[in-house]
């Protein structure tokens, strides 16, 4: 008996592989347009399983699209003789329109609807066929008689779709909030299907319909999840302060966590709004109850400060400010994070390398981890580096790269090994190392590794003294050192004395971006036309487009100037790392209505 059940199970195996075979075979077919190959499998599939729809509106398809439409009818008939599927009834009308004759389909298009009333268990069977059809007007009258006729069950999702297919977005972002409103947990899912049809511009259409209904939303049931969409929308417009002030009622009402709030502190921080960003950070400080928490936001608070800081008399205030929280909360491995921004500080900002340096090997000697240890050594270098004690900021990078092999800090100490190397003019040395970061875990250690081999290996040959390639090292050096004048004058002496050598075009974009760092806005602007005039098939072809349409978007005011340089983007360098956020700002500035 079980070896008769073991012959039974092997047959089955073998005529369920076989049917899964065939139609994979016809389903190659019918892609590749070979609509006769195709139905040959399909009605053998067909007579195998007289029963399976998949099979009968495949085999009816391949018809169709041979045109032989009175063979289409007439299966479809056999088999509504046999049973009156409201669907196959759909597709019967279907095969009248794409013969033309209207007016046989749409009697049937209504009977099928109307069968609906008798028995509702058919409502998105019909739906989906009519969908299948592109028969977006009758799908909606179905799904909205389903409404009526099944109130316990809710179709918003399926109408949003359609309507979002029409066009018709406002009726989209009502049933998207309609689903919402049933099942609160797939917010994010609806997030993101609406998120394609707004934009940063708040004056668009489409984010007036959907800010509009969440608003009302939220005076009719304000249910917690209206907040969060609504502060969602903000931030896509960019509006951290309106965004805010959701978050501010969501947490009033649920003070469980503050880490949504947090995290909208770090993106409108992220994107250059620090005003609001140190808004929020003072909000969670008078808040949280969470030491490491006020922690966090006490350091934030004073990295913008130091950001924004314009005198002595500033930097002092800020000085006093990091010592006042250590006489607070102490020096330990809590207070690290603070520990290495006051190093920092100290450091590149007040120019005080040996009490930076001093302060720092202090914290060496807390009781912190292996990874905590690498951190504050890791720093410790690129201050040696800010010195130019480059061998011994070598020792340190050495010594993180041995005691975390393979991690990501490893790999930072690494790439900083290179580095130090290239401002030596080390550049075979540094070369090496690159090599060997091409395929960093770290994507961005990666990028940035195989920028400088490229920018090394492209300019050391030029000639036997790498004179050029050396001052470019110096000026990035000088940069380090936030010795920008110094840097932009080094650049000049390349520009002027190595003319026509291939280094000449980065010399150009790395000037620009330290004259946009400086505000010299006109300058900048004259470094990357020249790129573009000069350059215009070299590899910083899209980035010399790119940044000048920023250029224009968001410092010069010539909004008409920095669509046209993002169009070129999108139709001169399609491979570029910017063309879709290019295709996005030039649609914004453009005025489309859908992002």
């Amino acid at each position: 008996m079980r070896n008769f059940l073991l012959f039974i199970l092997f047959v089955y195996t073998l005529t369920f592989v076989k049917a899964q075979n065939s139609e994979v075979l016809a389903d190659n077919y019918y892609k590749k347009g070979e609509f006769k190959k195709a139905l040959v499998i399909y009605q053998n599939l067909n007579k195998e399983k007289p029963y399976s729809y998949g099979y009968l509106y495949k085999l009816i398809e391949t018809h169709q699209q041979l045109e032989q439409f009175e063979e289409a009818k007439n299966i479809i008939l056999d088999r509504l003789a046999k049973r009156r599927n409201p669907s196959l009834v759909v597709e019967l009308g279907y095969n009248y329109q794409i013969q033309d004759s209207l007016e046989k389909a749409k009697t049937l298009y209504k009977e099928a609807i109307d069968y609906i009333d008798e028995n509702p268990n058919y409502i998105y069977g019909v739906a989906r066929k009519f969908e299948d059809h592109s028969l977006l007007d009758e799908a909606i009258e179905v799904y909205q008689k389903g409404k009526d006729l099944t109130p316990d069950k809710d179709y918003s999702i399926q109408l949003a779709r359609i309507y979002g297919d029409q066009g018709n977005i406002e009726k989209m972002f009502e049933n998207y909030i309609e689903y919402v409103a049933y099942r609160p947990n797939y917010l994010n899912n609806i997030k993101r299907a609406v998120s394609d049809f707004i934009s940063e511009n708040k004056d668009n259409d489409n984010n007036v319909f959907l800010r509009r209904a969440l608003l009302k939303k939220i005076q009719q049931e304000p249910n917690p999840y209206w907040y969060e969409f609504l502060s969602w929308l903000y931030v896509q417009e960019k509006a951290y302060n309106k965004s805010f002030i959701q978050e501010k009622a969501l947490y009033k009402r649920n003070s469980e966590s503050l880490d949504r709030i947090i995290e909208l502190a770090i993106t409108a921080l992220d994107d250059n709004d620090s005003e609001t960003a140190k808004d929020i950070f003072n909000f969670i400080l008078e808040t949280t109850q969470d030491a490491s928490t006020a922690l966090t936001a006490h350091q934030y608070i004073l990295e913008i400060d130091i950001e924004n800081a314009t005198s002595q008399k500033e930097l002092d205030k800020i000085d006093t400010a990091y010592n006042d929280l250590f006489d607070l909360f102490g020096k330990s491995d809590l207070t690290l994070p603070l520990q290495l921004s006051y190093g920092e500080f100290l450091a590149f900002h007040q120019k005080d390398t040996q009490s930076a340096t001093a302060f720092l090997r202090k914290s060496l000697k807390l009781n912190i981890s292996e990874f905590q240890e690498a951190q504050v050594k890791l720093l410790l270098a690129d201050i040696l580096v800010l010195q130019e004690r480059f061998n011994e900021a070598l020792i340190f990078y050495s010594q993180i790269q041995l005691s975390l092999k393979n991690s990501t800090i490893s790999q930072e100490a690494r790439f900083k090994v290179a580095k130090t190397s290239y401002y030596k003019g080390d550049f075979d040395w540094a070369e090496s190392q690159l090599k060997i970061l091409k395929s960093s875990t770290s994507q961005l250690i990666a990028n940035d590794a195989l920028d400088l081999k490229l920018l090394i290996s492209d300019n050391k040959w030029e000639d036997s003294t790498q004179t050029a390639l050396k001052y470019y090292a110096k000026a990035d050096l000088f940069a380090f050192q936030n010795k920008t004048d110094d840097a932009i004058s080094l650049l000049d002496k390349i520009l002027e004395e190595h003319q026509g050598e291939s280094i000449i075009d980065q010399t150009l974009f790395q000037q620009a971006k330290l004259f946009e760092k400086t505000k010299q806005y006109n300058k900048a602007e004259a470094n990357y036309l020249q790129i573009i005039k000069d350059y215009r098939e070299d590899i910083l072809a899209d980035d010399a487009h790119y940044y000048l349409a920023e250029l224009y978007n968001t410092h010069l005011a010539k909004p008409e100037e920095a669509k046209q340089l993002y169009e070129k983007i999108i139709f001169d360098f399609e491979d570029s790392i910017y063309f879709i956020d290019a295709r996005k700002k030039f649609r914004m500035l453009r005025g489309d209505s859908i992002n």
